[in-house]
């Protein structure tokens, strides 16, 4: 019996190459639908995926809110089904255009954005003005991650009320995105994280103290969405449990998800006796962390990473290995979401074989606005 990943017709397969396994994306899909247990709850960020095909799945299984990074991720999902699309971003200069152009080219779809300033605000609304479009936004708050967002308080509440009066934006929520929250201890992260989401508890109360209508909560990422999860008021949105990574493999321990996504790389040659080159550089895998750190490799777990360059990844192997020039090595990337987005195609592998392609066209950073 072979293993789940070992692919029969691998010499169809030219390496490095990314391979996705569409049974295990549906059963992540199911077990994602599982834990929140409501889709309407589930507002997945496909940054991770990028792939129409990816988004269709989530669709098909009754998902139809979603969150994205890019202005070609939101084209993307548009294609793809989704009725419900929070670019979890503060559109500046084209970008406000380019998001404009979207809600104009897709009406039944629903567009927002985010916004953490006045400014901001102000500027997008008077692009919204003149496209004649109202455009719905969340407030997209600091709870921790020191990257965007604004600190929960009396100047949230200010940037509430401003949204809440502009002329063509439509307030719809509160954005938190906890990312520094990532601890491999559950219950260390569980108390990080309701002590972050007891600021947004005490922002939306303030606010509907104010006689704001309720705001929608959308909150979390891969690492406290079990957390999130049993908060019935909010919408929770995953992105790596889709595919999941080795990164989560070793810090969520308590997550069920399994690898659906791996990297394929060859031997390429053989440096000296002790030393293997693949063909798995920089271009091919996420190099964001150190080297031990960005490939685990299921059917070589003793090779030791101790170089890699723009097409070459060499690992230490010791005297008397027996790999040879055209050895094949499955991978789990380390941290998936950049390294999909290296490639332009996944291939998907089914039964063991390779079975078609899915493309990852929200690699690129325009489709078509």
């Amino acid at each position: 019996m072979k293993n789940w990943f070992e692919i029969e017709n691998i010499n169809d397969l030219d390496t490095p190459a990314l391979v996705v396994y569409p049974d295990r994306v549906k059963a992540n899909i199911n077990l994602a639908l599982e834990m929140v247990g409501d889709a309407a709850r589930l507002r997945p960020h496909v940054k991770t995926n990028k792939s129409k095909h990816a988004c269709q799945l989530m669709v098909e299984a009754g998902i139809s809110r979603f969150k994205c990074a890019t202005i070609a991720e939101a084209e993307m999902l548009a294609e793809a089904g989704a009725k419900d699309i929070l670019l979890a971003y503060q559109p500046a200069g084209p970008k406000i255009r380019r998001l404009l152009s979207l809600v104009k080219k897709y009406p039944s779809v629903s567009f927002s954005c985010l916004v953490d300033n006045i400014d901001s605000a102000t500027q997008i609304n008077q692009a919204a003005t003149e496209a004649n479009v109202v455009l719905p936004v969340y407030i997209d708050l600091n709870v921790g991650m020191n990257r965007t967002g604004i600190i929960p308080g009396s100047d949230a509440i200010a940037l509430y009320r401003f949204c809440h009066e502009a002329s063509h934006l439509s307030l719809k929520g509160l954005h938190a995105y906890d990312g520094h929250i990532h601890d491999s201890d559950y219950d260390t992260r569980k108390q990080r994280c309701d002590e972050a989401f007891e600021k947004v508890k005490a922002l939306s109360k303030d606010i509907t103290a104010f006689g704001f209508d309720k705001p929608v909560l959308v909150t979390g990422g891969s690492p406290s969405f079990p957390i999130h999860a049993q908060r019935s008021e909010v919408q929770c949105s995953p992105g790596t449990f889709i595919y999941w990574d080795a990164g989560y493999i070793e810090k969520c321990k308590e997550q069920g998800f399994q690898p659906a996504a791996l990297v394929v790389t060859r031997v390429i040659s053989l440096p000296d006796e002790t030393t293997v080159c693949t063909d798995l550089g920089h271009k091919s895998v996420a190099a964001e962390n150190l080297i031990g750190n960005r490939v685990r490799l299921l059917n070589a777990p003793g090779l030791e990473p101790i170089g890699q360059s723009e097409e070459h990844l060499v690992l230490k192997a010791g005297k008397g290995h027996a790999y040879k020039v055209g050895d094949v090595f499955y991978g789990i990337p380390w941290h998936i979401c950049p390294t999909c987005a290296l490639y332009e195609r996944a291939f998907t592998v089914e039964n063991n074989l390779v079975s078609g392609e899915w493309r990852i066209e929200a690699r690129d950073r325009k489709i078509s606005v």
